[in-house]
Parts: C-alpha cells; structure tokens; sequence
C-alpha cells in the first residue's frame, strides 16, 4: 500500500506480513526517536522482515537529484567516447579509407566470379594488382630520382664556381658580408640542430606513412575477402520487418562506392594515358614516372589534377627549356576544362548520379574536415546521403 518498485517506480501490493507494520507516525508527545530505541522501532517498522524499519519510496525518475546525476553521467560518457575517438582518429581514418577501398574493388571482384573463379582467388587477383601497381608507381620514381641525386652531386662544385664568379653576388658579399653569416650560420649549433631535427622529422613521417600503408593494404585485404559476411552482419541489426529494405538500400549504396572508385580509377587512367602520349611526343625526360604521378593525384577532387599539372610542368621546366614549360602549361590547362566539363560529369553521373553542384560542395566540406581523405570520401557519401532522402525522407514527408 503506497509503495513502489526500485526499479519502474510503479506501485507494487505487498505481502499481508509486510502491511500489517506500517511505519507509525510520531504521536503529540511521543519521546524522541534519537534518545528513544523502542520509539524508534515503532516509528520505523521494524518486524521480522524488516530489522532496520522499512526502507521509503525510491526516488522517481522525475526527481531532481535523478534527473541530475543521469544527465552528468550522460555528459561524461558522450565526453569520454569523444576523447577516444579524438586519440583513436588516425585508427580510424585507416579503418574507414580501408572499407572505402574494399567496397570499391568488389565490384572487379564480383566481375571475376562472374568467370568461375572462387572468391578467394578473385580477391587475391584483384589485390595482387593494386599491389603491382604501387611497386610500379614506386619502381618508376627510383629511376628519376636517383639520377637528379647523382647530377646535384656531381654538379655542386660548379654551382659553387658560379655563385663565386657571380658579380652580383660579390657586390652584396662587399656590402653586408653574406658569404661570412652564412658561414657562422652553417657552423653553428643552432644550425646543425635544426637541420638534424628537419631530418629525424623526415625519416618519421616516412617510417609513419609506409606503416600506414601496410596496414591499409591488410585491412583493405581482410574487408574485401569478408565483405559478403559484413554486409550479413549489419543487415541482421535491422528490424526483421525492415531488414529487407535496409539490404536492398544498403546493396545500392555500396554499388555507388563501388561505382565511384571505379569512375575515379577511369578519370585517372585516361589522365595518365593522355600524359604519356603528350610528354613522350614533346620529348620531356621521364615521361612514364610523370604521366603516373598525374594518374594518382588526380584521384584526388578538386585539387589533385592541378597538382599533377603544376609538378609536371616544373619537371619539364628544369630538364628542359622555357617552351617546354608553357607548351605543358596549356596542354593541361585545355585537358583540365575538358576533364571537368566533359569527361568527369559523363563518368559520374554513369556511376554514382550526384549533382555537379552537390560534389564541388562535398568535396569541399570533406576536404575541410579531414583533409585529402575526407575529400575522397566525400562524394561516395553525398550519394548515400542523397539516396536515403530520396528513398526514405521525401516518401515519409508525402504521408505526413
């Protein structure tokens, strides 16, 4: 009678043994509880069942003290998972690229099936290719590199020579004494300090992006062979009502990540090509390494086709001549306006159907928020975005 459960705060019917000794109120007059044990026994209820006096209502759920502890506790977990994802970004950033990645080869993996092959060996066909690729990519830059190395090497006694013979330089070393600043700069500690922090900070950076990229690529393996029993995972935490609309979303969403790794690996193979054939006619040295630098950063929106462009033309410049450097200058620029406005909107719109305008801005607010990874994310995830308020918003707003 009047009393309530700990947990729901709903009244509950007590035993007859625990009603018939019901608190009593003090009486006018009635001796103290704190000097007087046995009033203190009367007043609490104390019987067999309850040595201690029956315990009082609990506090419901309404009930300041509650409402404010539950809400500080609220607080703290959403600020502790926050923090942890804060410390865990990078984890996460490879975890997500890694799926990014999986979900965009499964399409050429499914398109091996298709001819007979088990899934294991379509998958190891498939990453075995990306894998000879990058050795490639790598392969071809040792070449370049390692001659323009031997060249500074060999020529810095001369470049030594000329800034010496140079009488411009001799008028200023007159005046303020440049030659001897640089020499104390050079010789001094603060110098030498700097420079072997700039390279520790170098073979770091290094050292941290080829582990990154291991653990991509074994990620990105693992994801591809169990995509299939991921995407059986996922579906079952849907209601059972639901379950078969959520596959067949989440089936077309992954088709358009799918879709869209395909139409940037096509833009970027037709960028690549182009290159080759155009530095290879213009006679620009190490037109392979650069026609597949233009290829990978054009993988990248917005900016990527720009910078292959800018690198390029800087490659030209310094093992060529002046002509070479504009005549590569407006190559790109005349295959950038084609790219954009002809190439680029015909594959996406094919493979992932987005707006022109909805992808700048993506690519914009992704780029903002995670750099070059978000900027790659970016699209794939407009065209989920916009998939799901076609299919379930805008119908539900139709009932409303």
């Amino acid at each position: 009678m009047g009393e309530r459960d700990p947990a729901t705060g709903a009244p509950v019917t007590l035993p007859a043994a625990q009603q018939a000794s019901e608190p009593v109120p003090p009486e006018p007059g009635a001796p103290d509880p704190a000097h007087d044990v046995e009033q203190r026994k009367r007043e609490a209820g104390v019987d067999h069942l309850f040595p201690f006096g029956k315990p009082g209502q609990p506090l419901g759920r309404a009930h300041p003290f509650v409402f404010g502890f539950t809400a500080a506790l609220g607080v703290i977990t959403a600020w502790m998972l926050v923090k942890a994802a804060t410390n865990a970004k990078s984890v996460i950033v490879m975890i997500v690229v890694a799926m990014f990645l999986a979900v965009g080869l499964n399409p050429a993996v499914e398109r091996l099936r298709r001819f007979g092959l088990p899934r294991g060996a379509a998958v190891a066909t498939v990453f075995l290719i990306v894998i000879l690729f990058f050795a490639g990519f790598v392969a071809s830059l040792v070449q370049p590199v390692s001659e323009q190395v031997t060249e500074l090497r060999h020529n810095i006694p001369e470049y030594v020579q000329q800034l010496q013979n140079n009488r411009t330089l001799a008028d200023w070393d007159k005046r303020y004494g440049l030659l001897e600043r640089a020499e104390k700069t050079v010789n001094g500690d603060g110098f030498q300090k700097g420079l072997t922090d700039t390279a520790t900070g170098i073979g770091k950076v290094a050292i941290n992006g080829i582990f990154q990229t291991i653990t991509i690529l074994i990620l990105t393996l693992y994801f591809l062979s169990s995509l299939p029993q991921i995407k059986t995972f996922f579906y079952q935490l849907a209601p059972r009502t639901r379950r078969a609309r959520v596959a067949l979303l989440g089936d077309e969403i992954l088709d358009r990540i799918g879709g869209y790794v395909a139409g940037q690996f096509t833009i970027a193979l037709i960028a690549g090509v182009c290159s080759y054939i155009f530095l290879s006619i213009l006679g620009v040295k190490y037109a392979l390494a650069l026609a597949l630098i233009v290829a990978v950063t054009d993988l990248i929106p917005l900016i990527g086709a720009t910078i292959g462009a800018v690198v390029v033309s800087l490659v030209a410049f310094l093992t060529g001549t002046t002509t070479d450097l504009i005549v590569c200058a407006v190559f790109y620029v005349v295959y950038q306006q084609v790219e954009n406005y002809v190439v680029y909107p015909r594959v996406m719109k094919r493979t992932v159907d987005v707006q022109p305008a909805v992808t700048i801005v993506a690519a914009l607010v992704g780029a903002a928020l995670l750099g070059v990874v978000g900027a790659l994310l970016a699209i794939p995830t407009a065209a989920a975005i916009s998939l799901l308020i076609r299919e379930v918003v805008m119908p539900r707003q139709e009932t409303l």
